[in-house]
Formats: structure tokens, sequence, C-alpha cells
């Protein structure tokens, strides 16, 4: 049986069919949420259950929208590590750092989650394409799940995307579409022709269920914790379904019995150069603004005008949280270190994290006892790499070769 209730708007709460294929609330503009009868979740699952089951976010079923014979599009999204930072942990002074790594989803980052699901209901639902603006791999990740479900994708993405997420969609037989500005401007041409096309629109926020495939990862992280919340999260934040999708997911677990404790404090992370979160919070404004001149190599974070910032904002209030802006310069570091200590290269959005969380130590304001979770997520591998040194040249006569490798090595 499908344990979804319905679908509601997360600021009037008018209710919607979920039978039906939906965007924005058909009354005020603002973005659906879906509900659970979570009374006959908590008679139907228990957590021993779970344990039997395979990895993969769709081991959650009852909390997710499926129907009951609704077979999934899955590329095996989900399951992904959470890993103990010691040695970094050590270097900071912060003994309980931890790390989710969501750059070990298909595709590379935790877009395949939410996409996965989207694409799924969407495909039950009846859709006959999909359009999606992207900064880079939402697209790719449309375009994967779009293919493994038979289903026709348009992406629009800003000139200056990595060219990796752009070859990604285009392998996939995606149709990618450039156009001059941020994703808010891609967004508008896809808002414009996708419903003359009769295509589904999957801007983020804008359908109700990507937010339930990034809430996976907040069901996820609780278990790893043996169903209980870090005391910190930081998130890199753009559009911000994943930071809105934990909250969700912690605030269902709380309803069941299965956390005891409070949500995490959430720490949006945002680049100084695109930051219209930070901006709203500083100035204690309930909505954000449109950011202009967006400028940020983190091409996920260059979200000018993120549709759900009321719903990220009061996420923050709610949970005693922050926001915080770094540098293009911390954040090029904050990559260098999360490698060299740990053997982690992640994406420059989620090497935010570390550096906000570098920020917040050298302020002073930290509990260093506390349970600390950056949430990194994307694969490095996914965009070009921060400036490097070149690599030692060992072409040469072979009688100093051993002293040029000694040299090299400073020993």
């Amino acid at each position: 049986m499908s344990f979804l209730s319905h679908v509601e708007c997360s600021v009037c709460g008018h209710c919607h069919d979920p039978k039906q294929l939906l965007t924005v609330c058909e009354k005020c503009g603002q973005m659906l949420v879906a509900r659970y009868r979570l009374d006959r979740v908590a008679a139907a699952l228990t957590k021993e259950d779970l344990q039997r089951r395979p990895p993969g976010m769709f081991r959650f079923r009852e909390l997710t929208p499926l129907d009951d014979a609704e077979q999934p599009v899955t590329l095996g999204e989900g399951g992904t590590s959470l890993l103990r930072l010691t040695r970094l942990g050590n270097h900071l002074g912060l003994p309980h750092l931890l790390a989710k790594d969501e750059g070990q989803n298909p595709t590379g980052t935790f877009k395949a989650r939410g996409l996965g699901m989207a694409v799924t209901r969407a495909r039950t639902l009846g859709a006959k394409g999909l359009m999606i603006p992207s900064a880079g791999n939402a697209g790719g990740a449309a375009a994967a799940y779009g293919a493994r479900a038979g289903l026709p994708v348009a992406v629009v993405v800003p000139r200056d995307t990595p060219e990796a997420a752009v070859a990604e969609a285009l392998l996939a037989g995606a149709h990618v579409f450039t156009i001059e500005g941020s994703i808010a401007t891609a967004g508008k041409v896809v808002s414009n022709v996708a419903p003359q096309l009769g295509w589904f629109d999957l801007s983020t926020l804008k359908e109700p269920y990507r937010l339930e495939g990034k809430k996976t990862m907040g069901l996820e992280l609780a278990e790893q914790l043996g169903w209980s919340a870090p005391d910190l999260l930081l998130y890199p934040t753009g559009g911000g379904t994943g930071l809105v999708g934990i909250w969700k997911a912690y605030q269902e677990l709380a309803v069941l019995g299965w956390v005891k404790d409070r949500p995490p404090k959430f720490v949006a992370v945002q680049a100084e150069g695109c930051a219209p979160v930070v901006k709203a919070w500083v100035e204690k404004s309930p909505v954000t603004t449109p950011w202009e001149n967006p400028v940020t190599r983190a091409a996920g974070l260059r979200v000018p005008s993120p549709f759900a910032g009321r719903q990220m904002l009061q996420v923050l209030r709610e949970t005693d949280g922050d926001a915080l802006a770094v540098s293009e310069a911390e954040i090029v570091e904050a990559q260098k270190i999360l490698a060299r200590l740990e053997g982690i290269w992640t994406a420059p959005e989620a090497a935010a994290t570390l550096a906000a969380l570098i920020r917040l130590r050298d302020q002073g304001g930290l509990d260093r006892r506390g349970r600390i979770v950056l949430l990194l997520t994307g694969a490095g591998i996914k965009n070009a790499p921060p400036p490097l040194p070149p690599p030692v040249d060992l072409t040469g006569p072979a009688a100093t070769l051993l002293e040029r490798v000694r040299s090299a090595l400073g020993l």
C-alpha cells in the first residue's frame, strides 16, 4: 500500500491530489510537500525491518511517495557512506567530525536521489517528456534517469556550466540548450517553454518529489548515527532541496518516535559571490531577494534566486542554525586539505562546508566536542581541479633517477 496521504502547500496549506502531475501550489504558487500517514508507517515498519533490506534510498519505501506496485527508476542511488574524518578532525581539534559522501551516488552527486524520485513519479503520472534548468549536475542526473525511464529530456544550462555535466547529459541522449545568464535565466526559459511542449518541468522545488528523494539523506544519516541527530550539519546551499529535505526527514522520524533528539543545527553555506540566503539571514528577512551578478566556480552554489528561500530560512530559525558565505580561495584550500588529510576529492560546493567549518572554529563559537557532519554533495572529478603544481618529470639519465626522486620527496 502507499502511505502517501496528500500533497500540500508549504505556505497556505492547500491540499493537492497526488494522483496528478503537480508543480507548485495552484492557489498561491509556493512549493508543495508530500505528507504521509505516519501512524500507518509506524504500524507497518520497524527499524529491524530496515536492517533486513538491501542498501539504497528505496529501502525507506514507506516514507516515499511510491504507489504500492510502482517500480522506481533507479541506478542504485543512496546508501552512501558516513565517513569518520579522524585525521582532519585531529588537525582542526574537532574529535567528532564526519562526512556524508554523496559523491558515491550514480552520476557522482546527490542529484541522483532527487531526480531518481522525481523521474519515477513523473513517468508513473504520465509525463511525456522532461525539461530542467541546471547549473550542471541536476541536468546530467535528469538525463541519466530519463534515459533509464525511456523519457525524452531537455536541459537548459548557463554557458559556463562545467563541461563534464554537459557531456553527461549529452551522452545520455538529452537535448542540451545553453543560455547567457544564470540558472535563474534558464529556469525562466523552462517555465515558459515546457508547458507549451506538454513536457514536465523538473525545476528545483517546483514539483514535490525531488524533495522526497533528497530527504532520504536525512533518513540514512539518522540510521547511520544509531537513530540520532548530529549536533551540527553544514550544508552547501544553492537551491536548498537537500537542506529542507533532511530537516523534513528528522521531523517525520520524530513523529514515528524513532529519533528522540532535536534536529541538528543547520548551517547554510554559500559562496561570497552568490549568497542570497546568507544576506537574508544577516538582515533577518523572512524571504530571500535575487542576488545580482552571481559569480563562483562552485556552479551548484550559483543560484541567485532560490525558489525555497523562505523555507530554508525557516529551517535555520527553527534549528537555531546559521548561514555563512565563504570565499573562492577558502573553497580551494578546503578542497586541498580534505584531499590531503582524508583522501577525498570533493566538489567545490561540498568543500565550501569545510571552509565554513574552519571559519566557525576560528571565530571561537563552535562546540569542539559536538558531533559535526559535513554534507559532501558531489565528487570532485566532475569539476575542473583547483590550481595544482605540475607533476615531476623523471625523463632523463637513469643514473640520476634516484637522486631526482629523493629531491622531489624532500629526502
